[in-house]
């Protein structure tokens, strides 16, 4: 039986952490610094053994509801697509999701718990005590050539991308840009305004991206400018070991006509395939995204709480927060 052990972060756990080939950003201490200061959590590492040899290891944050613990790993809002596991080869997922049990329950004293493995079946999950919801997920394999790629696509998506190009759109890389977070907001508060609605985080949740992110090299920001200079388009990809993922974009109603989204997503595509990376994760599957000739992945996310009541608190705090962003944007709109 496998068991996870507290960990305390070090140079050679880290070194450790990046010889597994299922490793993810989302398991970098750049990202749990990031989580760390947006939500006020504390991270939380273990290694998992398989007797006296470790075998993995595990990630997420405990933070504090209704002044009760919490493991995320990640939780919901944390603009954080997935976290869990990284594991040997030949070590079992449903192995280490039970193990995980004990340790939240049981060493970390939690009364909730939520995990999003990105290698995770659902039938890792049956009989453990979870319940768990579809949240799919739309990926583009960078492993094939320019052409490939760009055939991959719908004719319509294809037709957008050269028209981008036809009106002067023109795509650049910020670096080191103190504006570039206020200008993807910007574009966000409109993107959230077409349905009546408002961004579920702060520009200070981007700048803290950044900031983090930015200075180990694993955050491409990119933005679209119309022919006269003005930006009317961003997006901010995270990227690591073999994977880009598709953080955030934004970009103007009145200037989408040109196409600039469409523009920077083929713009990221070709950046991150130069650079080596083989998979493109939109970290979700919404239907337009099927335009860029995704394969639809199924990624459970699971959760399991200690008793009833807690369970009736978690959801009614979803319930709580979609109603507040509704009210919030009728107050904006109004004022």
């Amino acid at each position: 039986m496998l068991r996870l052990q507290p960990a305390t972060p070090s140079a050679a756990l880290w070194r450790d952490r990046e010889t597994y080939g299922d490793r993810l950003i989302f398991h970098t201490g750049a990202w749990l610094d990031f989580v760390a200061e947006a939500q006020r959590a504390e991270p939380v590492l273990a290694t998992v053994h398989d007797g006296d040899e470790v075998v993995g290891h595990f990630t997420g944050l405990v933070s504090r509801r209704f002044g009760l613990r919490i493991l995320g790993s990640p939780m919901a809002g944390w603009t954080t697509s997935y976290q869990g596991f990284c594991l040997r080869p030949g070590v079992s997922r449903r192995s280490a999701l039970e193990a995980l049990m004990p340790f939240a329950f049981g060493v970390l004293g939690c009364a909730h718990v939520e995990i999003r493995d990105r290698f995770a079946a659902e039938s890792d999950l049956d009989g453990l005590g979870l319940r768990w919801s579809a949240a799919p997920t739309a990926v583009i394999d960078l492993s094939r050539d320019e052409g490939a790629l760009f055939a991959a696509m719908a004719p319509a998506c294809r037709r957008n991308i050269r028209k981008a190009a036809k009106s002067g759109v023109t795509i650049e890389e910020a670096h080191d840009d103190p504006e570039f977070a206020a200008e993807f907001y910007d574009q966000l508060r409109d993107v959230f305004a077409k349905q009546n609605l408002v961004p579920t985080y702060s520009i200070e949740r981007v700048r803290s991206l950044i900031r983090h992110l930015g200075p180990p090299g694993r955050l491409l920001l990119l933005r679209a400018r119309d022919p006269g200079g003005r930006c009317i388009a961003t997006a901010v990809l995270p990227w690591y070991h073999r994977t880009m993922y598709f953080w955030g974009g934004a970009s103007y109603r009145p200037d989408q006509h040109l196409r600039p989204n469409e523009a920077l997503i083929w713009h990221a595509l070709r950046w991150a395939a130069e650079r080596g990376v083989t998979e493109f994760d939109f970290v979700g599957g919404n239907a337009y995204k099927q335009k860029y000739g995704t394969t639809e992945v199924p990624v459970p996310w699971a959760r399991r709480s200690r008793s009833p009541l807690v369970a009736g608190l978690r959801d009614a705090a979803r319930e709580a927060f979609a109603l507040r962003q509704r009210a919030v944007a009728r107050l904006t709109r109004a004022s």
